[in-house]
């Protein structure tokens, strides 16, 4: 199954930029689940310098100089992805037959052993994921009991993320805290992810951020329009002698063949697809456009 992932982010400036420096993480990853046969990204205006370069997680990474003055940027990901459907089956019905409880994950983690040293990282607060109230810690041990196996229990608690919050747009942004989503029950895919990251993590299992994309389908009888997909987040747990296994909150399912990974960390922000600097004045608009294409092969 190969999808064909396209990707616009525009800024508009109101006064003359004269110098910005940006990273763009927009290139799919290859791995054990999904081949990247193709990318290219177009900058305009035309960048002074660019730089490829992989990051701590293993992101791909494009860092860009642009020098001359501009009031608008526009940053076209394109990206051809071979999604490997036995291997994503073959993995997550592996993953529902794993048998650690929820106590002996505990157990192990606490025994330091080499083997979990990079699980760690995953553990604690970031700047946008902060450790959350006592209030979230009990609605998260709901579903967790001693002898339950993590698979288990953590697939229950996406169930119920799924049940309890409603997918609201334009309530949340990037620096809306945990609390509040928490409160409300509701918000978009990248607060229920950072809000079970930050849920998961106070009990203590390493859970990372994970971004990418999602084929989506038109209501019946309509045509589906360019551009309008969206990126997707989800998270994912560690789960010892096995390795990471994903949950989708907003959709309530594991990560099948429909879902291309761009990229993973602690938060939002280590994946975020572009920041930078720039030299100007007054607020950006910024306008996104996302179409993922499943192609005839």
């Amino acid at each position: 199954m190969v999808y064909e992932v396209f990707h616009e982010t525009k800024f508009h400036y109101p006064a003359l930029v004269t110098f910005s420096h940006n990273i763009a993480r927009l290139t799919p990853k290859s791995c054990h689940r999904q081949k990247l046969l193709e990318h290219t990204l177009e900058i305009t205006p035309k960048p002074f310098e660019t730089t490829l370069f992989e990051d701590y997680f293993g992101n791909q990474n494009t860092f860009m100089l642009i020098r001359e003055a501009h009031k608008s940027l526009s940053v076209i990901s394109k990206s051809k992805v071979e999604l490997i459907e036995d291997r994503i089956f073959e993995y997550n019905e592996k993953a529902k037959q794993t048998t650690i409880t929820y106590e002996q994950m505990r157990e192990r983690l606490e025994a330091h052993k080499s083997t979990d040293a990079l699980a760690f990282q995953y553990l604690f607060e970031t700047d946008s994921i902060a450790v959350p109230s006592k209030e979230i810690k009990e609605y998260v041990l709901q579903s967790f009991s001693p002898n339950r196996t993590l698979f288990e229990a953590t697939n229950e608690f996406m169930q119920r993320i799924f049940t309890d919050f409603k997918f609201v747009s334009g309530f949340t942004d990037i620096t809306t805290p945990i609390e509040d989503i928490f409160r409300e029950k509701k918000g978009v895919c990248q607060d229920f992810a950072q809000f079970a990251i930050a849920a998961l993590r106070s009990i203590g299992i390493p859970t990372r951020y994970m971004s990418g994309y999602i084929q989506t389908y038109p209501k019946e009888g309509e045509k589906k329009l360019f551009g309008s997909d969206a990126s997707h987040a989800w998270f994912s747990i560690y789960i010892p002698d096995f390795g990471w296994v994903d949950f989708d909150p907003t959709n309530n399912k594991l990560p099948n063949e429909e879902y291309v990974i761009l990229g993973f960390g602690r938060d939002y922000m280590d994946i975020s697809p572009l920041k930078g600097v720039v030299k100007s004045s007054g607020e950006s608009k910024l306008s996104v456009r996302v179409n993922v294409l499943k192609l005839e092969v």
